[in-house]
């Protein structure tokens, strides 16, 4: 069985907004062994929804609708699905009165516009939205299966999880379902980590084995379709076994557990603190550590010491290490880490100091040096990386790999 999803709104043409309605709906049908072959997006056109509407129709099964079921003349989707379908509105009395009563308790005057959102497609049936004034709808033609849901992730989510999941179940059934299981892999490159497991991609069957590049690692993503959740991980159980033997200790993580949760959990687990030092990074790391809940019981402070007499005078860096090397330096690095180790009284430190770009390079220093440092019980270690890429792509490479330097301390 084949799914599409269809994001109906401009602004997501226009690039305002993301789409990850799409990201939530595929992976929850994912879940039910459904698999979501394609995604489109359409703007607030009438005509336009039709025309995407025939293309779905013509290889998906399932059809979700996103968007366009507000009160107001640019929310189309439930007209475009109702002219497509050659099916008329009809009013639910029922749902009209729900509004009223809604926008009663609000103190409110209902707008004549809302009745449109009590518009019915024949044949269709109402998904109650107890968080907005936009109901979804459900309705069955020609063997297919549409799903109107309105927009905002936060009426959109629980509508897909308490009612248009249960829905499919019953009209459907649960045949298959598809997990995965996401290898998180540092320290070596996309290509290079390729050749070390091509054999195993090319044969795949399943499961499907696919990497994925992001800024500075790499992820593999085991997939496997089967009657239940046990199986799924059962087949897919020798699979990262392979794998783990070819790629060894680059791979960090699992699923969910990304770096800073990585270290997260080896710091708590062993009752250990953690200080920052930031120049070039300009506090991207530690957004990065407390992004993660709990980190609280091992993150202990930061600093961003973005100039020489900043770095003097908060983690007791020497002036005169700074005229004699720069602040750009094995040198500084390893006396931010030690002073905000210090300073701080963490058992680890971590320093960052390079050059971000687009200035500021020399032929000596140029954009992308950048030299990181780890203090902890048993010394400090530095290293010097040479990173490419805008600004922020230093900058998030910066941060990512001053994050595994302390990962392979920990471990």
């Amino acid at each position: 069985m084949r799914a599409e999803v269809i994001g109906v709104g401009t602004e997501l043409l226009l690039g305002q907004i993301a789409n990850t309605n799409a990201q939530y709906i595929s992976d929850k049908l994912a879940l039910e062994g459904i698999g979501v072959y394609f995604h489109q997006a359409v703007g607030d056109n009438r005509e336009r929804i039709k025309q995407v509407l025939e293309i779905a129709h013509a290889r998906s099964d399932v059809i979700v609708l996103t968007g366009g079921l507000g009160p107001t003349e640019d929310d189309l989707t439930r007209e475009a699905v109702a002219d497509f379908l050659q099916r008329r509105l009809e009013l639910d009395t029922s749902v009209l009165q729900k509004l009223e009563t809604l926008f009663a308790q609000l103190g409110r005057e209902m707008p004549v516009n809302n009745r449109r959102q009590a518009m019915r497609i024949e044949g269709g049936r109402f998904l109650e939205n107890p968080r907005g004034t936009a109901p979804g709808q459900y309705v069955e033609a020609d063997g297919r299966h549409y799903f109107l849901l309105p927009g905002p992730p936060t009426e959109m989510r629980p509508m897909v999880t308490d009612q248009m999941i249960p829905l499919l179940r019953s009209v459907i059934g649960r045949r298959m379902t598809i997990r995965s299981r996401v290898l998180r892999i540092f320290g070596i490159g996309e290509s290079a980590m390729e050749l070390l497991v091509a054999d195993l991609i090319r044969n795949q069957q399943n499961p499907t084995i696919a990497p994925l590049a992001s800024e500075g690692e790499v992820t593999l993503r085991i997939t496997a379709r089967a009657q239940s959740e046990a199986e799924a991980f059962a087949l897919i159980a020798p699979v990262e076994e392979q794998l783990r033997k070819r790629l060894g200790n680059a791979i960090y993580g699992i699923d969910e557990e990304t770096l800073p949760v990585a270290i997260g959990k080896r710091l708590a687990a062993r009752g250990e603190t953690l200080a920052l030092a930031e120049s070039c990074t300009g506090g991207l790391l530690a957004a990065m550590v407390t992004d993660i809940p709990g980190s609280s019981a091992y993150f202990k402070q930061g600093w961003v010491t973005y100039d020489n007499v900043t770095k003097t005078e908060q983690l007791g860096v020497s002036s005169e290490l700074l005229g004699r090397y720069g602040a750009v330096s094995e040198e500084c690095a390893r006396a931010m880490a030690e002073g905000a180790r210090a300073r701080s009284d963490a058992d680890w430190s971590i320093s960052v100091t390079g050059i971000a770009g687009p200035g500021g390079g020399t032929p000596d220093k140029p954009v992308g040096l950048v030299h990181i440092a780890v203090a902890g019980p048993d010394g400090t270690t530095a290293k010097e990386f040479r990173f490419r890429g805008d600004r922020q792509q230093i900058r998030i490479r910066s941060a990512k790999n001053a994050l595994y330097s302390l990962f392979k301390r920990l471990t």
